[in-house]
């Protein structure tokens, strides 16, 4: 099967491809603090890992491509404990404006954006319904933890601690599973104050307080429980959901765009 990676083809290639109907998708990421024992780059290895094997999956089933990963987010409630890198919010949304407009200019008429980091998710989803307000195209949102929700409960994801959460037990557990000598598990504590707001009100509702929006420390769970196995399973889970979401996504807009040309000619008179 020839490359799935959209920066691995030439000019052409990637304009044949756009005119094929290809869908791009983009993968969100960031860089910034992960408590004191993860990498800043937490969420870009992620994201990367699962884009790159859903992608890959999907890409035998329906044609699109995976662009470079976007490593850094929307980050500023991190700025605080240092080590972060970080675009705000108004800046970051029209970056990924200028990404959208660079692939609808490119051809593409099918763009997905996939996220790995929360701060980044409502951004997304804005600029994603702009682009598609601006242009007689399809798009489509989210983050990977929405798209795996359930079949991550049923992998019992939430042994472990908060999921996702920030730098708690399941992140720690996916990069002990990717980079094992990146986790600093000597300063991983086995105790973490607990912040009862967090993630407390039904999906699609906001709640924070100023200097703990990732919980005490800047995480929000203790990562005792993490072990590498429980992170390639997680890793596993959520890539096959993804691939599977990516799939449908595709075929959805596949069907509505048939849908579409069947009833203008019928207002044509065709």
């Amino acid at each position: 099967m020839k490359s799935f990676l959209y920066h691995e083809h030439t000019r052409e290639e990637l304009t044949a491809k756009a005119k094929q109907g290809y869908m791009a998708v983009v993968p969100l990421a960031a860089t910034e603090q992960h408590g004191p024992h993860l990498p800043v780059y937490t969420d870009s290895l992620i994201c990367g890992h699962i884009a790159n094997r859903s992608v890959l999956r999907a890409a035998s089933s329906v044609p699109l491509l995976l662009c470079p990963l976007i490593p850094i987010g929307c980050s500023h409630h991190h700025l605080a404990f240092g080590g972060t890198l970080s675009f705000s919010s108004a800046t970051y949304m029209q970056m990924l404006r200028d990404i959208g407009e660079s692939l609808v200019a490119n051809g593409f008429r099918k763009i997905v954006f996939l996220n790995g980091h929360g701060g980044n998710d409502p951004i997304m989803q804005q600029t994603a319904s702009d682009l598609a307000v601006s242009h007689p195209i399809w798009t489509a949102s989210a983050s990977y933890w929405s798209v795996a929700k359930e079949a991550l409960r049923l992998a019992d994801a939430e042994q472990v601690g908060m999921v996702p959460g920030h730098a708690g037990g399941f992140e720690t557990s996916a990069i002990l599973a990717l980079r094992e000598e990146l986790v600093h598990t000597d300063r991983a504590s086995e105790e973490h104050p607990q912040r009862p707001w967090i993630l407390s009100g039904p999906p699609g509702t906001f709640i924070g307080r100023h200097g703990e929006l990732t919980g005490a420390d800047g995480y929000t769970d203790s990562p005792h429980r993490a072990t590498a196995e429980k992170g390639r399973v997680y890793l596993d889970v959520i890539s096959r959901s993804v691939a599977e979401w990516l799939v449908r996504t595709y075929q959805s807009m596949e069907t509505g765009e048939r849908s579409l040309a069947e009833g203008e000619k019928q207002e044509n008179g065709i």
